[in-house]
């Protein structure tokens, strides 16, 4: 049954008796008469999370309306009669615990269509004044847990629809001043996250990566295929091993089974099609492909680099019956960044030498990867097994020529190619009083293969060496965990525990998995009516990357007989305030953690964590195993997510990140102290949404130049880029830095079809970042060739180069939903 709302609003009586008003205010608005008749309809399936079975006689409610419904006998339910736009839903049902799907985008072309999955409720509550809304999870990891969903990454101002650049509102969260999104989470490197999508493992999640880190300057996934990602910047389950900072759940829809829908995006950089539906009775489809042409503005723009990405992903989910599941996804990329030469032809143009620096710092590249995987689910009366089998690659070349001549030789000439074939087994069992338990094991078998030649300063040496060398690694790779959870005292205290061991077959060290023993403990008090105290405490292990195990010198590989998994011991304790009829949290938490094993730099000295925010690789080179570092800090966050059509976030960070660099903690690169968030938007009337961010980030350490060394002609005609001095590791801190992002939407539904056109705006009002200027060498101004100093042959002039001023960086784009 369905209980429909009024269909023209008390506030606009007069307007339906007046008809060339009517008239004129459809003509003004192209005919998007969603106030006046339009309605749309949501449809979905309600299923037992233990047993995978049709729940019948769920209620869905519409927030904030009498519309409401309830499922079928086939967990089936239909809600129809609303008003385009976005709508939450609640739905209950007696022994389950309630859940609520928010923010659903609807629209008269065609109905929304949703999975949901109830939980059974394990304990008869006698105290209900007391507790506190638990959700789906959260008794693994009652703290750091943060869910977003896919309507939030959309409609983020400044975020382009990027999952990277949405969480930097959340507390934790680096707000780095870059046009990277590397994700650095309470003050730890980027290469200490791990992502999964599904279940299924992919090793990255943007474009142009920087091998042996997670950075890159566009995210990979495309955020129509995603329903919702949960993200732990702390707290790891036992299931999600060789994480240090954070883990990222993302889940792909399951495709609608009724009909084929379609959309199209086409924004300032690249063009995405998307498609879903059914493939058969029991199984559905949906992918995505897209193709950048962000090359053609930046040659149109005059740049220096041209960079060209392509992507697709898909998910298709086959499910005979209601015991058994099928799922196969795949996501790949293509990215290749080339070299815009044609900057450099008019000698006469203000910034020629500074464009011929910049190509000659550049370097050629070309990357491709992919990850497959598939997963099978069986449910059971009491849980359910979990078989998942995948494969990923990442191939990586870079290349660079003398001048950027390729018939000259090659300075710089690498390609190496990681593969991964992973299997796991996972069993998630429900028993008496509440208890949950899952415990699992899984195989990797991993083949690596470098081959680098290029030119290094070496500070052992005080020269310039060459490193020339073709290497291979194969790798066995092995673990297995345990997670349990029990509610206690009425359901007012949960608590949950568990195990985690790995190993590889590198060394006798890292072989004996207990070496690498992972405890952890979580608890969580709900004291008082929607209040609850949260904590956790843990130990947790990441391999070194492939490019280090596997980096060869003088045909040894001299790490991998000392390598040991880098370790983290973290505690973090949490207040929370969650007021769930008004969609609202508060949450104050604090957090610290100690690393240990940390892979240190032989020609530097500094910790590898240092690195990672640059194109490039992070590791290959000769390293010791010895480093130490820790981050410690607390956040606050205040957040209402859509509820009567408005939403806010405010997240304040405080964090402090620091390594021991000659026996003295010192700042790391991701030392931000001061981060702030401030978010918030309003849908308002004739479907126009407007949103706005506000962030700002304390100044970020960094090394200053080596002014003497750069100069020197021998290191500089082959490297063309100026060396740190690294005996003064983040030696000075930049400025702070503020930024004003904002976004702009106006929707029109049709009967086949809708339109939004949006305009993003990043840095509204031109905030300038403070960094220091590149240092150079003085140029000829015909040619741009360097010129040695007349007093000192063997040297060059130092020549500087200011800093970008701040642009304002608009996106204008439209999305068509058929």
């Amino acid at each position: 049954m369905t209980i429909p709302c009024c269909p023209v609003p008390a506030d606009r009586p007069s307007l339906l008796r007046r008809p060339h008003v009517l008239a004129l205010w459809l003509t003004l608005w192209c005919g998007a008469v969603t106030a006046f008749g339009q309605t749309a309809t949501v449809r979905g399936v309600v299923t037992d999370e233990v047993t995978g079975a049709p729940l019948p006689f769920v209620s869905v409610v519409l927030q904030g309306a009498p519309t409401c419904t309830s499922t079928d006998f086939d967990g089936a339910f239909e809600l129809g009669g609303l008003q385009p736009g976005v709508v939450n839903l609640g739905f209950s049902c007696i022994g389950y615990k309630a859940t609520k799907r928010l923010e659903i985008e609807l629209t008269p072309a065609r109905p929304a269509f949703i999975n949901v999955t109830m939980e059974p409720l394990a304990i008869e509550i006698q105290a209900a004044e007391v507790t506190a809304q638990t959700a789906r999870g959260e008794e693994e990891a009652p703290v750091s847990l943060r869910r977003i969903g896919t309507n939030e990454i959309k409609r983020n101002p400044g975020g382009g629809r990027d999952i990277s650049k949405a969480i930097r509102s959340l507390p934790g969260v680096a707000a780095i001043p870059s046009f990277r999104n590397d994700i650095v989470i309470r003050g730890g490197a980027p290469n200490e996250n791990r992502f999964y999508i599904d279940g299924i493992e992919i090793p990255n999640i943007n474009h142009f990566a920087t091998q042996g880190a997670s950075g890159g300057p566009v995210g990979m996934i495309n955020v129509d295929l995603v329903e919702q990602v949960e993200f732990f910047s702390g707290a790891f389950p036992a299931t999600r091993g060789n994480a240090l900072s954070s883990v990222m759940e993302f889940g792909f829809k399951t495709a609608r089974t009724d009909e084929w829908t379609s959309n199209a995006v086409v924004g300032t950089s690249d063009l995405g099609l998307t498609f879903e539906g059914p493939t058969g009775p029991n199984s559905s489809l949906i992918l995505s492909a897209r193709r950048s042409y962000l090359q053609f503005l930046f040659e149109v723009l005059g740049l220096p680099f041209l960079p060209i990405y392509n992507d697709f992903q898909f998910k298709w989910v086959h499910q005979a019956n209601p015991n058994e599941r099928w799922t196969v996804l795949g996501i790949g990329a293509y990215d290749d960044f080339q070299l815009n030469l044609s900057v450099a032809d008019d000698t006469t143009a203000d910034d020629y030498l500074d464009q011929v620096a910049i190509l000659d710092a550049l370097q050629v590249n070309k990357q491709w990867n992919y990850t497959m995987g598939v997963k099978y689910d069986r449910f059971t009366e009491d849980g359910r097994w979990t078989w998942v089998a995948s494969r990923n690659m990442l191939s990586n070349r870079a290349y660079k020529h003398v001048a950027n001549d390729t018939e000259l030789p090659l300075t710089l000439d690498y390609l190496s190619r990681e593969m991964e074939n992973k299997l796991r087994l996972e069993r998630r069992k429900y028993g008496e009083d509440g208890l949950k338990v899952t415990w699992g094991a899984q195989y990797e078998y991993a083949r690596f293969t470098n081959r680098t030649f290029s030119s290094r300063y070496s500070f052992l040496q005080d020269s310039v060496v060459t490193i020339d060398f073709d290497t291979g690694l194969d790798l066995h790779k092995y673990g297995a965990f345990l997670q349990a959870s029990k509610p206690m005292a009425d359901g007012r205290v949960t608590l949950s525990g568990g195990l985690r061991i790995d190993g590889n077959e590198v060394n006798a060290e890292m072989a004996n998995p207990l070496a690498q023993l992972s405890p952890r403990l979580a608890m969580r008090w709900n004291f008082a009516p929607r209040w609850s105290l949260n904590a956790n405490a843990g130990r947790y292990y990441q391999l070194p990357s492939y490019l280090i195990l596997g980096f060869e010198e003088q045909g040894q590989k001299v790490n991998g007989k000392q390598a040991r998994y880098t370790r983290c011991d973290q505690a973090v304790m949490g207040l929370r305030f969650d007021w769930a009829e008004r969609n609202t949290t508060l949450g104050l938490e604090g957090f610290a953690k100690g690393y240990e094993n940390a892979p240190v730099s032989l020609n530097t000295g500094i910790a590898l964590a240092n690195l990672g925010a640059d194109f490039g690789v992070v590791g290959n080179e000769a390293v010791r195993f010895d480093g130490a570092g820790r981050a410690y800090g607390m956040e606050f966050l205040a957040q209402r997510r859509l509820y009567k059509g408005v939403y806010g976030l405010m997240a304040y960070t405080w964090v402090r990140s620091e390594y021991i660099f000659e026996d003295v903690y010192t700042p790391s690169a991701w030392d931000s102290r001061h981060i702030v968030s401030l978010t918030g938007g309003a849908k308002l009337k004739r479907d126009w949404e407007i949103g706005v961010r506000w962030l700002y980030s304390g100044g970020l350490p960094y090394t200053p130049y080596d002014v003497d060394v750069s100069l020197d002609r021998d290191y500089w005609d082959t490297q063309n880029v100026p060396l740190l001095d690294y005996t003064n590791l983040n030696g000075d801190r930049n400025a702070s830095f503020s930024q004003l992002d904002m976004r702009i939407d106006k929707k029109w539904f049709y009967d086949n079809w809708s339109l939004d056109v949006f305009l993003d705006i990043q840095n509204l009002f031109s905030q300038v970042p403070d960094s220091p200027p590149s240092l150079d060498v003085v140029r000829d101004a015909s040619t741009g060739i360097p010129v040695p100093d007349p007093l000192q042959p063997g040297r060059y002039m130092p020549r500087y180069i200011d800093a970008n001023a701040g642009s304002v960086i608009p996106a204008f784009g439209l999305i068509v939903e058929l």
